[in-house]
């Protein structure tokens, strides 16, 4: 069997026994599992090694989760779970802006974190599938999978590269996108004009159950607000419709 074909998973915890625990855990389910119990260790494993999913213990002796979290992002699209004893919002909130995927607070149930890393496996793997070249096909292309031909959309100067995840401001600035930054932009630029609820956002951008509270679209818009260098007091591409969701208010090329 090609090894390479099996999920590789990262488990970064400093706790001997809830590490084992884990790494134990999914390899029973089938996945290969590396494992380090600091942060600072982490890089020089993975240059190594690529992982598609790693899971973070907040709490790490030298580098901490969340700054874990931030240089993986700037690196790669691996998919990013954030593990920590604290039921604090902020930390969670914290950690998407920096780029994770999941949030997970201890005691967790085993079988609710193996359901969410198997959904985040398959945003993470997608492109990978069916074209080994380039690793992408058009099913993997959010733009196309809207209904809409080619990788490159235009908007009052900004250009948007789907096969590169590259974001180009009018004065030629360019910045990548993570994936779900790109699905969230692909579904405003698809449905420029047009309220989009949270829920509907949330569908686009995740393919895992939501629940009422989930903050993720709003910390993506914050994120994507940023990157477009777009004020919210003043919006000129995501306008907040309160008690609605969001409208993206741009002028989308046709080409």
């Amino acid at each position: 069997m090609d090894t390479q074909a099996i999920p590789h998973l990262l488990v970064v915890e400093d706790e001997p026994l809830t590490r084992a625990l884990l790494v134990s855990y999914f390899q029973q389910e089938g996945y290969r599992v590396s494992e380090a119990d600091n942060g600072d260790a982490v890089m020089a494993l993975l240059a190594e090694n690529p992982v598609d999913v790693a899971l973070l213990d907040i709490k790490l002796p030298g580098k901490d989760g969340l700054t874990l979290a931030r240089e993986l992002r700037t690196r790669s699209d691996i998919g990013i779970v954030l593990v920590t004893s604290k039921n604090d919002e902020i930390d969670r909130i914290v950690g998407l802006e920096l780029g994770a995927d999941v949030y997970v607070t201890k005691p967790f149930n085993p079988r609710e974190l193996l359901a969410q890393t198997k959904n985040l496996l398959r945003r993470v793997r997608a492109p990978q599938r069916n074209d080994p070249d380039s690793g992408r096909h058009d099913g993997d292309d959010p733009w196309r999978a809207n209904g809409a031909s080619g990788s490159v959309r235009r908007f009052e100067g900004w250009i948007l590269d789907f096969n590169t995840h590259l974001l180009t401001s009018p004065q030629g600035e360019a910045e990548r996108l993570t994936r779900d930054e790109l699905q969230l932009l692909s579904a405003f630029l698809h449905n420029a004009g047009r309220v989009l609820s949270r829920e509907q956002l949330l569908d686009k951008i995740r393919n895992r159950d939501w629940c009422p509270t989930d903050r993720t679209v709003d910390v993506l818009v914050s994120r994507l607000r940023r990157k477009l260098r777009d004020n919210p007091a003043d919006p000129r591409f995501i306008v907040t419709l309160y008690g609605h969701g969001y409208l993206f208010a741009a002028k989308v090329n046709s080409q």
